[in-house]
């Protein structure tokens, strides 16, 4: 039934008699309508630089505020602006970070969360190679100088050999390996790539392209077959590059940001540098500022305190694998020693507080006995424990990750190579070009199995090929159990295959694809958590103090020289990444030298 305006004014008015609504009310019966929000004054723009390497894991504060930034601290400063009322929009200058697929996919994830809140994304780059566009491409806008170039080039595999270089020096390589497709080895045994090899290659880079060419055209709304076209014609310049739909605007930053102040009329435009970027306080003065460095040099950074509430443990599980402790410097780069990570695992175990764990795996893998001690401690675990796939988690990485209740991976995480490898060089050839002679007294008749002057013997051979296979076994078994598979099925999955994440989830090899917050999110439900429940997190392992990064670790039995093998790694990286590439090649020999047995990945990606 409908009242009339005056029969509506009178009821209003009986209801003011009784006290039931106020006079004011009353009077006007109808409430007058709002004159709208206030009007906006002022509108502030985020600016956050993408460079760098972006490691993983808890990373201790320098002396004059952070060194290098990791991933977490990253996605953390978009998540906050976000979040940020005050935050109107992001500047993103890409500036070529150094980021695999994993951490692209982490990167991509944030973007989206930020123009999800309805807040637009201006990518701002000088120019662009491959990651820098494919991070851009998610963005609202790309903006990008006249003089700027786009670099999408498609993808391009290139292995080095050295078996040649082996004969001329004298040197004899003995490689052993289970799985046709486990190629670790074949750098230094062949001088081209196997038919396997070549086979698992076409298909990871099939598989990167594909998820190359739909990226740019869902985030660019372009065809698929312009995408194509778009690759197969390029460099572009930044002229060409617009035409083809590629980016949005060509001028300068400052330029881009007189025309974003320009738009806002009437309207107050900040950029607030350096958003959400961490700061040390550094003034040492006086006493406390005393005690304030040595907090710092000691890794305890300003105003840690204990949460007592229920949280997540998330266990960082970085670089290659090793037995011992793990080691790290102030470059960001990191070994896995089993030590830390199961230290690390018992703790989140024996925390009450604790109620899920999320083991996040960056690693290609590399001692077989380490890698196995890892997973038993994980397999230990009586809480939900779910693992989080970054840029590459295969071989040995696969082994930490395979006995988990979920498995997230990003599309481009290169996973798998399930299969072993094991061999030694053969130095006595070398030795002689040089002078150098050996005299032998020996006991046993497979005493020389890991001697580096001779070859294998036929029986050194049938016994360490009879090893490897026995660990093979128990990797592929373990599998089996942790995928809750048939043997048969895992074992024809294995034989050394690598895949990217979403050709893994389609043989049954991880469970979903996302990110680390995907990861978590999926462990807070497995801990029986409301999505609104106030939940804390856990970072394990703790960063190295900036005095064992300087000086070494507290215990005087572990070898540290990673320090300076990093200051020559970053000094090759600035000169050549290629150049770079070679000497970590030269590194695995070395490890080969220290482990008989490698569950390890064949090959490293790096996109440019």
């Amino acid at each position: 039934m409908r009242l009339s305006f005056v029969r509506l004014s009178l009821f209003a008015a009986i209801l003011a008699t009784q006290g039931f609504v106020t006079p004011e009310f009353a009077a006007g019966a109808v409430p007058a309508k709002a004159d709208g929000p206030p009007k906006q004054t002022a509108v502030t723009y985020a600016h956050i630089d993408v460079k760098g390497s972006y490691p993983e894991g808890d990373q201790t504060p320098g002396l004059f505020g952070d060194v290098v930034e990791g991933l977490s601290d990253a996605i953390a400063r978009l998540d906050k602006a976000a979040g940020d009322k005050a935050i109107s929009g992001v500047i993103l200058k890409i500036n070529s970070p150094s980021i695999g697929w994993g951490k692209l996919g982490e990167f991509r994830a944030a973007i989206g969360r930020v123009r999800k809140a309805g807040k637009k994304v201006y990518a701002v780059s000088d120019s662009a190679g491959t990651m820098d566009y494919l991070l851009a491409s998610v963005c609202d806008e790309i903006i990008m100088p006249e003089s700027g170039v786009v670099m999408v080039l498609g993808l391009r595999a290139e292995v080095s050999f050295y078996k040649n270089l082996f004969d001329k020096i004298g040197v004899q390589p003995q490689m052993l390996r289970v799985g046709e497709y486990k190629a670790a080895a074949e750098p230094y045994s062949r001088t081209e790539m196997s038919p396997e090899f070549r086979e698992e290659m076409e298909a990871i880079l099939e598989s990167y392209y594909r998820q190359m060419v739909s990226t740019i055209s869902q985030g660019r709304k372009l065809d698929i077959a312009k995408v194509k076209a778009a690759i197969d014609s390029g460099p572009h310049s930044a002229t060409a590059a617009k035409r083809l739909g590629l980016i949005d605007r060509i001028t300068y930053a400052d330029d881009f940001e007189d025309a974003l102040k320009k738009s806002h009329r009437g309207v107050e435009v900040k950029f607030a540098r350096r958003y959400g970027k961490k700061k040390i306080d550094t003034d040492f003065s006086g006493f406390a500022g005393m005690v304030k460095m040595m907090n710092l040099m000691m890794g305890v950074p300003p105003g840690s305190r204990r949460s007592r509430g229920p949280k997540i443990a998330v266990i960082h599980a970085s670089g290659p694998i090793f037995t011992g402790k793990s080691k790290s410097d102030l470059f960001g780069s990191k070994t896995m020693g089993s030590d830390t990570i199961i230290k690390a695992v018992k703790k989140a175990q024996a925390d009450e507080s604790v109620k899920a764990i999320v083991l996040r795996v960056n690693s290609p893998g590399g001692s077989a006995l380490a890698s196995d001690l890892m997973w038993r401690s994980l397999e230990k675990v009586d809480k939900p424990l779910v693992v989080s796939m970054g840029d590459v988690a295969a071989s040995g990485g696969y082994y930490i990750s395979m006995g988990a209740d979920a498995i997230f991976a990003e599309r481009g995480t290169l996973t798998g190579s399930i299969g072993v490898v094991g061999g030694k060089l053969a130095l006595k050839g070398l030795f002689e070009k040089l002078g150098i002679t050996t005299s032998i007294v020996s006991r046993g008749k497979n005493s020389g199995a890991m001697s580096p002057l001779d070859g294998f013997s036929k029986s050194e051979r049938a016994a360490m090929t009879k090893l490897l296979y026995e660990i093979y076994d128990q990797f592929t078994r373990k599998a089996a159990a942790g995928r809750k598979m048939k043997y048969e099925t895992l074992e024809k999955l294995a034989r050394g295959r690598v895949y990217t994440g979403e050709m893994a989830l389609k043989v049954g090899l991880v469970d979903k694809l996302g990110t680390l917050e995907d990861a978590v999110a999926h462990a807070r439900k497995l801990a029986g958590f409301a999505p609104g429940d106030k939940v804390d997190r856990m970072v394990l392992p703790k960063a190295a103090s900036p005095f064992e990064q300087l000086f070494g670790p507290i215990d005087p039995d572990v070898e540290s020289k990673l320090a300076t093998g990093s200051l020559i790694m970053q000094e090759l990286k600035s000169l050549s990444p290629e150049l770079a590439e070679k000497f970590r090649m030269v590194q695995l020999i070395n490890l080969l030298a220290k482990e008989s047995r490698l569950t390890l990945m064949p090959f490293a990606v790096r996109v440019r």
